[in-house]
């Protein structure tokens, strides 16, 4: 006796998960925060270098996303939709950071007064690490609508057309930053990188 295959039901599509969230459908709003959850992090996390603080706008773009649902028309997926309003979210939350940063930066600048790191031994385990620090600061390092358009094209995964969406741009716009972002990071990790 052979058992009857069971036919799997496919995942519901976005607009489908959010007509149901419009009707209050809670496990359907679930699917839809875990589905994009990953990619919306990594995107807050590349701008803003903080786990705490891509969490922070992450959460303040399902937030926002949410008590603006019944405005989402689908003439872009949901997906760029939400990582514009991420993205977003995360450079407010790094300007503002900015700004209470620079009040402390004395303290910062008396510490690096009294502490010299090329003092300190180098270990050979961590130069990957540090090629990631470095990579993470020459992206810090770009002017803030180069890296947002350089990380919703490498992190979020988003094509050229849909970042030209998230930002209200031109392709040939997305194309000219993601060069000089290109270029810029060449050049910062020129000397870190041995060819």
């Amino acid at each position: 006796m052979n058992p009857v295959p069971r036919m799997a039901m496919p995942e519901p599509s976005d607009r489908e998960l959010i007509d149901r969230i419009l009707t209050g459908d809670r496990p359907a709003l679930d699917l839809l925060m875990l589905r994009h959850h990953a990619v919306a992090y990594r995107v807050a996390c590349r701008l803003l270098r903080c786990e705490a603080d891509a969490l922070d706008a992450v959460q303040d773009g399902f937030v926002n996303v949410l008590s603006h649902l019944g405005r989402f028309r689908g003439q872009s997926s949901f997906r760029t939709w939400l990582l514009r309003i991420v993205s977003n979210a995360a450079l407010d939350i790094g300007r503002s950071k900015q700004r209470r940063d620079s009040r402390f930066s004395t303290e910062a600048e008396e510490f690096h007064e009294t502490f010299d790191p090329r003092s300190a031994p180098l270990d050979r385990g961590l130069e990957r690490a540090d090629l990631r620090d470095k990579l993470d600061d020459a992206l810090a390092a770009l002017p803030a609508v180069q890296r947002q358009t350089f990380v919703l094209h490498v992190d979020g995964d988003l094509s050229y057309r849909e970042v030209a969406e998230v930002l209200g741009i031109s392709i040939g716009t997305v194309m000219s930053r993601l060069f000089y972002a290109r270029q810029r990071l060449r050049e910062a990790l020129l000397h870190h990188v041995q060819l």
